[in-house]
């Protein structure tokens, strides 16, 4: 693997080991025979597409799953074969991209089908036909719907129905009420579907929250996202604790500027942040250019184990931190992750930005370069500027 250089005092840490790590131990919780699909979408939720990718399906994930097109073309060309699904709608002119890149897309409109130049597909086009059973986004809704796509795929040979599936909306929640109407619902399109097609068809519908929580329940396939990165879906989940997880992303700088600063002063923008005494203050080259935004200002980081809070408002490169110490430049800062007995982690960022913590990785920008470990070793260094 390649390990480019990068020039600047920040990097993400993603531990490769840690997503071998998640994938066994759902692979141990679920049915010997349901498979699992890696879902890889948003740069693989800003750890790395291609990096995750590679080892989920070396951990033992069957197929790969993303959003966009673009996102599935991107592992074809980085020389992954495995079966990848397109999760969301593309426009039927690019049905023929998916076709010559043997990726699978996500149907849900007859008129969609209706529109494909089948003449021009240069293998089987593979769907997956997406039913709404509750979660309000896109997908099938009724018996009707689902006959007219099957009409529409059964009069060209070049359209192959691969699989059905559906997302469970409130999976994660301790109440299960919603997710057992839409488990109903999923049950009776079967049992309508059984009827109507004569071939067997895949069907995955557990997503994270679905598959660690009730994994006698699933189907041939569950989707893995979230939780294979080492998070917890929500924190009923977390307290729940289905199977043990471990964090893959850590976020991390050094100081590289310390001074001592009198009572009185102001620091940053808009003056927002005034020392009541002689204080330490440290420079962080870390800014909302890189995700990391100005709402995080109070937020308490890493040096030397110790938390430090955030003070002034963060700036597009930089912020600073109130030290309670002189540290030398160079020093380390971890923004996200573990210092000696201390962490902070995901779930503490979230929660002080008010959202979930599939956010957070996902903002974290291309800035910032991603260090591949692997048992200890580092095995790639990715630099996107």
């Amino acid at each position: 693997m390649s390990q480019e250089p990068y020039y600047r005092d920040t990097w993400a840490e993603i531990n490769l080991s840690n997503i071998d790590f998640n994938i066994k131990q759902l692979r141990n919780r679920l049915k010997e025979e349901t498979g699992i699909y890696a879902v890889v979408k948003a740069n693989g939720y800003g750890h790395g597409d291609i990096q995750i990718a590679e080892q989920a399906l070396e951990s033992g994930a069957d197929r790969l799953a993303v959003s966009l097109l673009d996102e599935a073309i991107k592992l074809r060309r980085s020389g992954i074969n495995a079966p990848i699904l397109v999760m969301g709608w593309i426009r039927p002119q690019d049905a023929i991209a998916a076709s010559e890149y043997d990726v699978a897309v996500t149907v849900f409109q007859k008129e969609w089908l209706e529109q494909i130049e089948t003449e021009k597909l240069k293998n089987p086009l593979k769907i997956h036909m997406k039913w709404d059973t509750g979660m309000g986004r896109i997908g099938i809704r009724t018996t009707d719907e689902m006959d007219e796509i099957l009409q529409e795929i059964n009069k060209h040979p070049d359209f192959k129905l691969d699989a059905i599936f559906t997302h469970f909306a409130t999976a994660d929640e301790e109440e299960t009420a919603y997710f057992l109407k839409q488990e109903r619902r999923l049950d009776e399109l079967l049992n309508h579907l059984q009827k109507v097609w004569p071939e067997d068809v895949d069907i995955h519908s557990g997503n994270s929250a679905a598959s660690m929580r009730f994994p006698e329940r699933m189907k041939q396939f569950i989707r893995f996202g979230i939780s294979m990165y080492g998070m917890y879906p929500s924190g009923d989940v977390k307290r729940e604790k289905p199977i043990e997880l471990k964090p893959a992303f850590s976020l991390h700088s050094h100081l590289i500027h310390v001074k001592k600063v009198p009572a009185g002063e102001s620091l940053s923008y808009g003056a927002t942040y005034t020392t009541s005494e002689e204080e330490w203050i440290g420079t962080v080259p870390v800014g909302y250019a890189d995700g990391w935004i100005r709402k995080l200002q109070g937020f308490e980081i890493l040096v030397d184990g110790k938390k430090q809070p955030i003070v002034g408002r963060i700036c597009m490169d930089q912020f600073m931190i109130r030290l309670d110490q002189e540290y030398s430049i160079g020093s380390t800062v971890t923004l996200i992750g573990k210092q000696k007995e201390e962490e902070v982690h995901m779930d503490d960022v979230a929660e002080y930005l008010e959202t979930i913590n599939y956010e957070i990785p996902c903002t974290i920008s291309y800035r910032v370069p991603r260090m591949y470990v692997k048992n200890g070793h580092i095995v790639e260094v990715e630099n996107a500027v």
